[in-house]
């Protein structure tokens, strides 16, 4: 794996890829069962974080879940 580039939340973030959706959410520390992702425009279902591969160029979405009332 080399240090690439994809565009998370707008931003243009380094990343070690090809890499799992959820192997990318752990590198920079986020808990996959805490967010909700798009992945190049298509919600990804939290099941499919470890099958789901993330590549240079790709587009997330990455929202926190937040409980409360």
């Amino acid at each position: 794996m080399e240090a690439m580039f994809v565009i998370a939340n707008g931003e243009k973030v380094a990343a070690q890829l090809p890499a799992t959706l959820e192997e990318f959410l752990v590198a920079h520390g986020l808990l996959p069962r805490s967010v909700v992702v798009e992945h190049n425009g298509e919600a990804v279902a939290p099941s499919e974080f470890a099958a789901r591969r993330v590549v240079a160029g790709d587009r997330l979405e990455i929202v926190k879940i937040v409980a409360g009332g």
